[in-house]
């Protein structure tokens, strides 16, 4: 049993983690139809680029009161019913655009589906959250990581056939994925939220996750460490954006038209590396503190995205590639756990809809900021910076370690 966690560290996890593994490989797999979204606009429907920008940053913002009405609902009732419910009816209003041709209803009702769409996710890591233990957490988000990945590896390259062929399955095959990756939760995993009783002994343990009576905000700043976390986070998510945002820029201004092929090799190779080293990268790292992990992480993001300042080879850009893509594994595999040991357990559903939201807005505000800079600067100059502002996120983590060791 011994050698078969240290060649697999997932195992002696509960079943129903096993079962959303599953679940999210089908679900990421059958992900067809946002990551081709902008083609769909602008070919099929014809619309300008900003008008595609528009019609996108109204899906995000309609996400948002999703995403904080799952995290409420969360709390109150049953987390798997949130969960698929919010799921399914997301899927039901993407089956009618099969049937629309090139007509603009598609982009509304692909706008209701992302307010449904953003409800789930709160519930889903609320319910991870109640399946595990500060033991077998860390093994759990990354196993949970990696099936995300292994869908997105697979579920482009299906989704590029459909749209070229069979763009009525696209939409389809979207809904019927979601729907069978709902089968699965809907049978085999038990509803998660913890009882009255469990939340009264709770308010004894002598961990962040007792629970804590009060809203969102007053339990948030009662847990400063929590607070710090979450605003280096949003230094982190703003480094992270540029492998989608700043990357692409620079390949384009040093490749000229063979850019945007030599991206997709990029993005190839992320997730290869994503795929094959989560597993290798978990077992170093899983007895080392989240908090540890992330300076790690920031190291890796401060070297893969620095050395593009000095890059004019393709080849140096995969090896980057490689450095900064191990970063993301051990980034994402601890910052849900950091979250999850620090959330008290009456509140996990509005923790897990609030702290996404806090986080992400330095992803969000990435572009528009580095963009703005690039006007200036040119594109090469951004990689010093990033360099600089990874650096400054592992003195702050430092310092958040020190105050957890001393605390």
């Amino acid at each position: 049993m011994n050698i078969l966690k240290k060649v697999w560290p997932y195992s002696g996890l509960p079943k129903e983690i096993y079962i959303l593994f599953f679940a999210r490989v089908i679900n990421s797999m059958g992900n067809f139809v946002f990551p081709f979204l902008v083609f769909f606009l602008t070919e099929k429907i014809g619309l300008s680029e900003s008008r595609v920008g528009f019609y996108r940053m109204i899906a995000a913002m309609v996400s948002v009161p999703g995403t904080i009405l799952g995290g409420f609902l969360s709390d109150y009732v049953e987390r798997k019913k949130i969960f698929i419910v919010s799921q399914a009816l997301a899927a039901i209003f993407i089956i009618p655009c099969a049937f629309l041709g090139d007509s603009i209803f598609v982009a509304y009702l692909l706008i209701i589906a992302t307010f449904f769409g953003g409800a789930a996710p709160p519930a889903n890591s609320a319910m991870i959250t109640d399946l595990t233990n500060q033991k077998n957490r860390k093994q759990a988000y990354a196993l949970l990581y990696l099936g995300i990945n292994i869908g997105f590896a697979i579920g482009p390259l299906i989704a590029g056939f459909l749209y070229n062929n069979y763009l009525k399955l696209l939409f389809l095959g979207d809904a019927i994925t979601t729907f069978i990756s709902l089968i699965l939760v809907a049978i085999f995993v038990k509803d998660t939220k913890p009882t009255k009783n469990e939340i009264e002994e709770s308010y004894n343990l002598n961990n962040e996750e007792k629970s804590e009576k009060g809203n969102v905000l007053v339990v948030f700043l009662k847990r400063p460490s929590l607070l710090a976390f979450s605003a280096i986070s949003i230094i982190i998510s703003f480094v992270y954006a540029q492998s989608d945002f700043g990357i692409p820029l620079q390949i384009k201004e040093i490749f000229g038209y063979k850019g945007p092929k030599y991206y997709g090799v990029i993005m190839t190779t992320n997730a290869l590396v994503v795929v094959g080293f989560t597993t290798i990268v978990i077992n170093i790292t899983k007895k080392i503190r989240p908090v540890v992990n992330i300076m790690i992480a920031l190291i890796l993001y401060a070297i893969g995205f620095g050395m593009i300042y000095f890059i004019h080879d393709f080849y140096m850009f995969i090896f980057s590639t490689v450095i900064w893509s191990i970063g993301e594994i051990i980034a994402a595999t601890n910052s849900g756990v950091y979250i999850a040991n620090h959330t008290p357990m009456s509140h996990r559903g509005r923790f897990n809809s609030i702290l996404p939201l806090i986080i992400g807005s330095g992803r969000a505000l990435s572009p528009v900021v580095m963009g703005l800079f690039i006007e200036i600067y040119g594109i090469r100059m951004i990689w010093p910076v990033i360099f600089i502002l990874s650096l400054f996120a592992i003195f702050l983590m430092y310092n958040l370690y020190l105050f957890e060791k001393n605390n």
